[in-house]
């Protein structure tokens, strides 16, 4: 490549990188890096990091791990870092209370699944997929301090979270302060010249920026993204609020769970979720977002069927069209209801929550009991009004929100 072409092809790739972000910090440095990086030869090393606090990932952790993808294609080495140490610490980016860090056992038991899930949205044969245990759990602890006095308390109290926090009174324990000089180390030990994350993560990205500076590598580039409000409306996707949309969701539940979402938040979600990937489909969205026209529920099943085909294909979002239409919109039974059998373990029947839990149609007995409280679980018809309610014995037709049936055949 001769230097114009070099320098054209920075620019195109910056642009790139720039695409639905929310800020882009270190992007002149960069610059001179990537022209570098081209001449030579050499990928940039691009960092995501996501802690296995839960079982699931879920469209918001998409947003990132397409950005992702895109490095991989522009041919930059893309790093997926599982964060098995730092979830033992408990992540406090946007708290309002002390996180609970989670055990060696529940952690390796996340972290097994999330390599299968990553590989629903880029191939992972060709991401260097790493954990943070490798290097922290041979860290001495005078690296440790080390470490930790490279950053005064007084920085760490201009965190939003930590300084609202502290300002109402609300406990800041001394492990929490730990997560961010972790997380930053993370980058020194990858030598990330781009780490990517959420928002919410901004302080600690830019800390590692600081961080490797006082370890004598050149601070990465940091690039922040939009976060990705759940179907309730308004608080950011989670898990643990029950709003979140999963990667391994089944392409009925995750269609009927994008159109669920307030008519307000479809714009947002094409704009976050396209990743550059559904330019055909703009022109309709935009038509919709200045009033010229646009029926939304067209659109938003054209959003639905979109999400649904990045994860799973395009046979299972019209798949999951089908099944929307005829046990949502017509309220029609599905033809297709898996069946199942447990065994009656001595006594007449079995409690509600351990039936939900054993068929694996919820995760925790706390989901189970708020989807009762919100009358989204029905037997045989009815709705359930009583989550510790005993199941008798016999053939049973149970029915979770709105698009999970099971038929149970229960008994000794």
């Amino acid at each position: 490549m001769t230097g114009e072409d070099i320098r054209l092809e920075v620019e195109r790739q910056l642009a790139e990188m720039r695409d639905g972000c929310v800020d882009f910090f270190g992007e002149d440095e960069l610059r001179g890096r990537l022209e570098v990086s081209l001449r030579e030869g050499r990928p940039l090393r691009v960092k995501l990091g996501m802690d296995p606090s839960s079982p699931d990932l879920h469209l918001g952790h998409s947003v990132v791990l397409l950005k992702l993808k895109r490095f991989l294609t522009l041919g930059h080495t893309p790093i997926f870092l599982i964060g098995d140490f730092t979830a033992r610490i408990g992540d406090p980016s946007g708290k309002k209370k002390t996180r609970p860090p989670l055990g060696e056992e529940e952690v390796r038991a996340n972290a097994a699944t999330y390599v299968e899930q990553v590989a629903r949205i880029l191939d992972v044969e060709q991401v260097e997929v790493r954990f943070n245990t490798e290097w922290m759990s041979e860290m001495h602890p005078s690296d440790f301090v080390r470490l930790c006095s490279k950053y005064t308390v007084a920085r760490l109290l201009e965190r939003d979270d930590f300084a609202k926090r502290h300002a109402s009174g609300v406990p800041i324990f001394a492990h929490e302060f730990l997560y961010p000089f972790v997380q930053a180390y993370d980058s020194v030990a990858l030598r990330a010249d781009v780490e990517l994350g959420g928002s919410d993560q901004t302080f600690n990205l830019l800390m590692a920026r600081e961080i490797q500076r006082d370890y004598g590598q050149p601070p990465q580039a940091v690039i922040t993204h939009p976060l990705l409000v759940g179907t309730d409306g308004h608080e950011k996707m989670s898990k643990s609020l029950g709003n979140s949309i999963g990667i391994t969701d089944c392409p009925e539940d995750m269609y009927g769970k994008v159109m669920s979402i307030p008519d307000r938040l479809m714009l947002d979600y094409f704009d976050v979720l396209s990743a550059g990937e559904w330019e055909p489909e703009r022109s309709a969205f935009e038509t919709f977002r200045t009033d010229e026209g646009g029926d939304p529920m067209a659109l938003k099943q054209r959003l639905a069927a979109l999400v649904v085909a990045r994860v799973h294909g395009a046979e299972a979002a019209a798949q999951g069209e089908r099944h929307f239409r005829r046990v949502v919109q017509r309220k029609q039974v599905p033809d297709d209801i898996p069946e199942t059998s447990l065994a009656l373990e001595g006594g007449e029947g079995m409690v509600l929550l351990d039936v939900l839990q054993r068929v694996g149609l919820i995760g925790a007995r706390g989901e189970g009991r708020r989807l009762v409280d919100q009358g989204a679980v029905s037997i045989d018809g009815e709705r359930a009004r009583d989550a510790l309610m005993s199941l008798s014995a016999g053939s049973h037709l149970i029915r979770v929100g709105k698009r999970r049936y099971l038929r149970l055949e229960l008994g000794p």
